[in-house]
């Protein structure tokens, strides 16, 4: 049980990979919740995911540590376990392996609740899952431990407001559809870090330039990629409901951007979910980290939206 207990194994293809070439992130998040699955039947919930299910597990939060990139063709793996449970929700940690070196590829410390299907109401975890839960009971290792963002308990002040007096950019916008949605009728976890990835381009494209005219030695090909990143769910979508993403930079030290996306519902102005992101300047050829001047964080941090937060 160091590892905990496999709970999903398969690859990566290519079409999962974006312009960077690797696995892009919303695959990520897709496996964790496979992976979520496998650890829902582990603790006697075989049936937690599908339609006729008396119970349910919410996905509250996701801390995402991303340490070794995932390529076309990579064979992975993936365990899991217990850190705490609580009354009516749980923090699970799953780890997805490269299976052909044994390489720790990425992490996620994921809060669920434990749900009616319908309506989304916690209610308490039954004795057998609890009784499980101690066997299956997993630390949390220094690679898959927080590190630049905190996971404190953080009281949202997101809204399409506050985006509209922060100057928050529009990053994205759409509509979610049946597909991007789960047996449940509630918007699929990786559709809020895919919309966000899909849009990143419109925010992120002058913080690059900035590194790169700077840096000592100029990449060939830049591009960019997340070390680690946090996402609260403050409400589910459903399909036919619309989002954008609102977006801005929050700081920047000498390898790396904090970035904070809110995921709104123009219809009500209020928030959907928020997220922050450690993310780098990738230099796509030597596949390493582009590493920030004092000129370029001068000129970062000129950009940089006082007061952004969860």
């Amino acid at each position: 049980m160091s590892d905990g207990i496999e709970i999903w194994r398969g690859g990566v293809n290519t079409w999962e990979c974006d312009e960077m070439g690797h696995m892009n992130v919303r695959f990520y998040v897709a496996r964790a919740m496979e992976g979520l699955v496998g650890l829902a039947a582990a603790l006697g919930l075989p049936h937690a995911f599908a339609p006729h299910a008396g119970a349910t597990l919410l996905v509250r939060e996701q801390h995402i540590r991303f340490l070794r990139e995932a390529r076309a063709g990579a064979a992975l793996h993936m365990t899991g376990g217990v850190v705490e449970m609580g009354e009516d929700d749980a923090r699970f940690l799953l780890l997805l392996w490269h299976s052909d070196s044994g390489a720790l590829a990425a992490s996620f410390q994921t809060v669920v609740a434990h749900v009616t299907p319908a309506e989304g109401r916690a209610f308490p975890w039954p004795g057998r899952t609890r009784e499980r839960a101690v066997a299956l009971t997993l630390p949390v290792p220094d690679q898959a431990a927080a590190r630049s963002v905190s996971l404190a308990p953080a009281a949202s002040l997101a809204g399409q407001a506050r985006a509209d007096e922060l100057g928050l950019i529009r990053i994205a916008q759409g509509a979610i559809s049946p597909a991007d949605c789960d047996v449940f009728g509630r918007m699929r976890p990786e559709q809020f870090i895919g919309r966000v990835s899909d849009g990143i381009p419109r925010l992120i494209r002058s913080f690059r330039e900035t590194v790169v005219s700077a840096s000592d030695e100029q990449p060939k090909r830049v591009g960019g990629a997340v070390l680690e990143y946090r996402l609260v769910h403050l409400d589910w979508p459903r399909a036919g409901d619309r989002l954008e993403i609102r977006s801005g930079l929050k700081d920047a030290d000498t390898r790396t951007k904090r970035l904070v996306h809110w995921m709104i519902d123009p219809e009500t102005g209020k928030a959907w979910g928020t997220s922050e992101a450690v993310a780098i300047t990738f230099d796509l050829d030597a596949r390493k980290i582009v590493p920030i001047t004092e000129a370029a964080r001068a000129e970062l941090l000129r950009q940089a939206v006082a007061g952004l937060a969860l």
